[in-house]
């Protein structure tokens, strides 16, 4: 019973949480303000404004998901969610006691309250968190999987990568197409996992999975990747699937180049000492220089000098793509990439309309020339400016490998809008207060490539 109800059960857990911490807020702030908990305009506003940022909030970072996700992501992504609703609210009681009570003048009422307010909030969320995760796997148990894949593939990757959410799956075989037994073991799962799966080769399996009503995952392929920009459309009582030539509107253009161009300066503007710190830091170690230049690709097979914070020691010739624990990386430079500081120059390019604030990050040439004679389909990712930060930079690790990131990218431009742009802009900020090794590095088995 319980796990038929589970989806019914976890919307009053989210519903829960959201007035717990909504009412640390509420409460706290009428001490000052008693009118915020009887019926009153400011209290109405106040709870609007903080109702509608939560939710906007939670869409883009994520909410109370116990059960699909891990307890320390959903920390981050509700806590960022409960401080901006927090902020929005705080905002709007100032603006209303302007008139009620101080007689027209603007004052920003008890930082001091409002710190101690996200304080408590955040704790109320990590209890939530971890419990709310800790009661849901003690009642739901894992799904029993089975793992098919072709012939020869390596299963070490896919057991790491679905073994890292344990508790929500577990792998009991692994299976591949050539197996006279297959469709008796999908029977005997509950759910199934096709992995590198050409279409043509798990059409069959896709259709006996939903004939059987299994839960069933498999990774993209190109022919995916396009139908995520399709449209469906009607020709008299014929249905078809309508997909069009990919690229921005001028109406999208300009407003996503005059976003470029504000927000760069005023980002510029704002971490400029953050900069000054960071290219004397850089100086001092070892006296080299402070910028690292190297030529990227950008829309259309342009390429550009990329500018950054140089992050490792001055090295010729031959040198392999940056690795998770390379010892060429300097002391300064493991600080700056871990918080992405050495990506701050690069705000210059997109003020110079050679990157933009949201794209696929630019690669480095010869990596464009490798992957794409390995991934002919590499070559899509330029039909959209580079961009500062993208899907593959927010969703993805320094191992992620070039298909997936590729993946990523084109799922980006498929699927483009402003508001995306916007989404992967605000989910940048969760990365950077989740710091981990550089999103550019490889793992160590890199191959070599040249670097200048």
């Amino acid at each position: 019973m319980l796990h038929k109800l589970r989806r019914s059960i976890l919307l009053l857990w989210k519903l829960l949480v959201f007035i717990l911490v909504g009412s640390v807020f509420f409460l706290l702030f009428s001490i000052r303000n008693p009118y915020l908990l009887v019926p009153s305009r400011t209290a109405g506003i106040t709870l609007l404004a903080y109702t509608l940022v939560y939710i906007l909030m939670t869409q883009v970072y994520g909410g109370y998901d116990v059960g699909t996700k891990k307890s320390r992501p959903i920390i981050y992504s509700l806590s960022l969610s409960v401080i901006a609703a927090d902020l929005a609210a705080h905002l709007f009681l100032c603006i209303m006691n302007t008139t009620v009570v101080h007689n027209g003048h603007f004052v920003y009422e008890q930082p001091l309250l409002l710190l101690l307010c996200m304080i408590l909030q955040i704790v109320l969320i990590v209890i939530f968190s971890y419990g709310g995760n800790g009661l849901y796997f003690h009642f739901v148990p894992p799904s029993q999987c089975l793992v098919i894949l072709r012939p020869g593939d390596d299963i070490r990757r896919l057991t790491k990568k679905i073994g890292a959410y344990h508790k929500q799956f577990q792998i009991r075989q692994f299976v591949t197409l050539d197996d006279p037994q297959l469709y008796d073991l999908i029977d005997q799962y509950s759910t199934i996992f096709l992995c590198n799966l050409s279409v043509r080769e798990r059409l069959g399996i896709v259709e006996y999975c939903y004939s059987q009503k299994k839960n069933f995952y498999y990774t993209l392929e190109m022919f995916d990747l396009v139908s995520l920009g399709t449209e469906r459309v009607m020709f008299d009582d014929i249905s078809m699937m309508h997909s069009a030539p990919k690229g921005l509107t001028m109406e999208q253009r300009i407003v996503k180049r005059g976003f470029d161009i504000v927000a760069s300066l005023l980002c510029l503007l704002l971490v400029s000492p953050i900069m000054l710190i960071a290219a004397i830091a850089i100086k001092l170690e070892d006296g080299g220089p402070v910028f690292y230049y190297q030529n990227r690709a950008t829309y259309a097979g342009r390429t550009f000098r990329v500018i950054k914070f140089r992050s490792m020691r001055e090295t010729h010739g031959i040198q392999h793509s940056v690795t998770k624990d390379d010892d060429r990386i300097t002391k300064v430079g493991r600080f700056i990439r871990k918080y992405r500081i050495d990506e701050l120059p690069q705000l210059i390019n997109v003020l110079k309309s050679d990157m933009s604030f949201v794209g696929p990050r630019p690669e480095m040439l010869e990596n464009v020339e490798k992957y794409t004679r390995e991934l002919p389909e590499f070559s899509y990712r330029l039909w959209a400016k580079a961009g500062l930060t993208g899907m593959a930079q927010v969703y993805g690790k320094y191992n992620t490998s070039p298909k997936e990131k590729l993946t990523m990218d084109l799922i980006y431009i498929e699927q483009y809008s402003l508001l995306l742009d916007l989404k992967l802009l605000l989910r940048t900020i969760l990365v950077l207060f989740t710091p981990e090794d550089s999103t550019e590095a490889f793992e160590d088995d890199a191959e070599e490539v040249v670097t200048k």
